[in-house]
C-alpha cells in the first residue's frame, strides 16, 4: 500500500493542471462558446479525446475483468461499433449541421413537435443523469478505498470536492475546455494501460504478445458462434454493438456535441470515422491487459487478495485492476499512472456528462441558446450548471448511503432502457415521411422500457431459452418505432 502523501500530490497536480487548461480555454463565456465551442475545435482533437470519454470509469475497471466470465467475447460487440459510427457519420451527422443545433433533440421538435421534444431530451437527461452518477460513484469508492478511509474523511465531503472541482473547471469554458482536457485525460489513460502491460510481461518474463496468451491460464476466444440463445453470439453481440452505439453516440448530446463543435460537416464525420477504428484498438488493449492481470494475480498468489492460497481466477473481476495494483509487486510507477488512468477514466466522463446535461437543459427545456443574463452573481447558465451538478451529487450520495447493490443495477438498468425510445424516436423520424400526433407522444413513450424489462425477465420461458443481452436495446427501439406508426398518419 502506498502513502497518502503520494496519492493527495497525484490529486492536486491532476485537478491543478485541468484548472490550467480551463483557464486558457474559457476566455469566452458566451453560450455558444459553451454549447459549440464556436465549432472551431480542431477534428483531430476532437476524435483524440472522445476515447476518454467512452472509456468511463467502469469501463477503466470492469473490462479488464471480463476476460474471466466472457473470454475476448466483448470485441465482437465493439467490431458491431463500426458500422453504427459510420451510420452515426453519414446519416445522423448531416442532419445535425443542415439543421443549426445546439441540442441534437432540438430535431424532435423540428420534425414531430413541442411534446416529441421534451420527451427526447428528458429521456437523455435521465439517462445522462443516472450513467454519470453511478460511473462517478464507482470511481468514488476506489479512491474512498485508497486513501480517504485512511484520513478519516466521509464519503460525502469526497464527492463534494471531487464534483466542486469538475464544475470548478468546466462552469466557463464548457465544451471548448472539455475538448482539450479529454486529451489529457485520454493520454493519461493509454499511457497507463500501455505502461501496466509492458510492466508485466517483463515481470512474467514473456518475450512476445503470443507467447503471453499461449501460457495464460484462461480461455481467451474472441468469437463464439454456438449457441444463438446465448447473448454473446456473434452476430447478437455484433448488432447490439451496432444498435447501441447509434442510440448512446448518435443520439446522446453528451458524444455529439463534440462532433457538433468541429468546423464544417466532413471533419465532424472524418473525426467519427477515426475514432471509431482507434476505439476498437483501444478496447483490444484493455482486454489484453485483463488476461495479463489475471496471469500475474494468479502466478505470483498474491496474499492481500487471496489468503486462501486458491486461484486467484475466483475472484471478482471489477476489483482486478484495484488490488493487483494497490499490492505493490507492480510499483510505485505503475501505481501513479494507475490512478491517473483512473481518475481521467471518471472524470472525463463526468466533467463531459456535466457540460452536456448543462447544455441540454438551457436549450431544450430554459430556450436559452443565445440569453445568458445575469441573476445577481451567476448567469443563468451558471446556476444550470450548479443545479446539475447538485443533482448529480444527490444521486451518489443517496447509492452510498443506501448500501444496496440492486439499487445500482436498477438504476443502471434504467439508464439503459431509456435509450430504447430515443433509437425508435430518431428512426422513425429519419426514415418515414409520417406524421405523429405530437401530444399522445409523451403517454405512449413511457411503455417501451416497461415492455423491454418485462421480456428481458421472462424471455428464457417465452422465447424457449433465448436469453436476451445488450441486443435488448433493439427490441425496445422497435417497440417505440410500431407505438409511434400507430398513432401516425401519412
Amino acid at each position: 500500500m502506498f502513502s497518502s502523501f503520494v496519492i493527495i500530490l497525484i490529486l492536486l497536480l491532476y485537478f491543478s493542471i485541468l484548472i490550467f487548461i480551463a483557464k486558457i480555454t474559457s476566455s469566452d463565456n458566451s453560450n455558444v462558446s459553451f454549447f459549440l465551442g464556436k465549432r472551431k475545435s480542431p477534428w483531430y482533437i476532437v476524435a483524440y479525446g472522445m476515447i476518454g470519454v467512452s472509456l468511463s470509469g467502469i469501463t477503466f475497471l470492469s473490462v479488464p475483468g471480463w476476460v474471466k466470465t466472457n473470454e475476448f467475447f466483448y470485441i465482437q460487440m465493439v467490431l458491431g461499433y463500426i458500422p453504427g459510427y459510420l451510420f452515426v457519420a453519414r446519416v445522423l451527422i448531416p442532419i445535425y449541421y443542415k439543421l443549426n443545433v445546439y441540442s441534437i433533440y432540438e430535431y424532435l421538435k423540428k420534425r414531430f413537435g413541442f411534446y416529441s421534444h421534451k420527451v427526447g431530451a428528458g429521456y437523455f437527461f435521465l439517462s445522462r443523469l443516472l450513467g454519470a452518477s453511478l460511473r462517478l460513484f464507482l470511481v468514488a469508492e476506489v479512491l474512498q478505498l485508497l486513501l480517504f478511509d485512511q484520513l478519516g474523511v466521509p464519503f460525502f465531503l469526497t464527492t463534494f470536492i471531487t464534483i466542486s472541482l469538475i464544475w470548478l473547471y468546466t462552469y466557463r469554458g464548457g465544451i471548448k475546455t472539455i475538448i482539450w482536457t479529454d486529451t489529457l485525460q485520454t493520454t493519461f489513460m493509454l499511457l497507463t494501460v500501455f505502461l501496466c502491460i509492458y510492466t508485466i510481461m517483463q515481470k512474467m518474463g514473456y518475450s512476445s504478445i503470443g507467447d503471453s496468451i499461449s501460457q495464460n491460464p484462461l480461455n481467451l476466444n474472441f468469437f463464439f458462434f454456438d449457441d444463438f440463445n446465448q447473448p454473446y453470439h456473434f452476430l447478437r453481440s455484433f448488432f447490439a454493438g451496432m444498435f447501441i452505439t447509434i442510440a448512446m453516440t448518435g443520439l446522446d448530446q453528451d458524444m455529439m456535441q463534440k462532433n457538433l463543435s468541429c468546423k464544417t460537416i466532413g471533419e465532424a464525420q472524418k473525426n467519427m470515422i477515426w475514432f471509431s477504428w482507434v476505439l476498437l484498438f483501444v478496447n483490444i488493449l484493455f482486454l489484453y491487459l485483463g488476461a495479463l492481470l489475471y496471469d500475474f494475480a494468479d502466478a505470483t498468489c498474491i496474499s492481500s487478495i487471496d489468503p486462501s492460497g486458491t486461484s486467484y481466477l475466483n475472484i471478482s473481476g471489477d476489483m482486478l485492476f484495484v488490488e493487483v495494483v494497490k499490492e505493490g509487486s507492480l510499483g510505485m510507477l505503475v501505481f501513479i499512472f494507475f490512478l491517473l488512468g483512473l481518475m481521467s477514466a471518471a472524470y472525463s466522463s463526468a466533467d463531459s456528462a456535466l457540460t452536456s446535461l448543462t447544455t441540454s437543459f438551457c436549450v431544450d427545456f430554459l430556450n436559452m441558446k443565445s440569453d445568458n443574463t445575469s441573476l445577481g452573481l451567476f448567469s443563468k447558465r451558471t446556476l444550470v450548471h450548479l443545479f446539475v451538478s447538485f443533482l448529480l451529487l444527490c444521486i451518489i450520495i443517496l447509492v452510498k448511503y443506501l448500501n444496496n447493490d440492486s439499487i445500482i443495477t436498477t438504476l443502471f438498468l434504467l439508464a439503459s432502457y431509456t435509450y430504447g425510445p430515443l433509437l425508435g424516436l430518431f428512426i422513425f423520424g429519419v426514415f418515414t415521411n409520417r406524421k405523429i400526433i405530437d401530444k399522445q407522444v409523451p403517454f405512449f413513450i413511457i411503455f417501451p422500457p416497461v415492455l423491454s424489462y418485462l421480456i428481458s425477465r421472462y424471455d428464457t420461458y417465452i422465447f424457449n431459452g433465448f436469453d436476451f443481452g445488450p441486443d435488448l436495446i433493439i427490441i425496445n427501439g422497435l417497440i417505440t418505432f410500431l407505438i409511434l406508426f400507430s398513432i401516425s398518419k401519412k
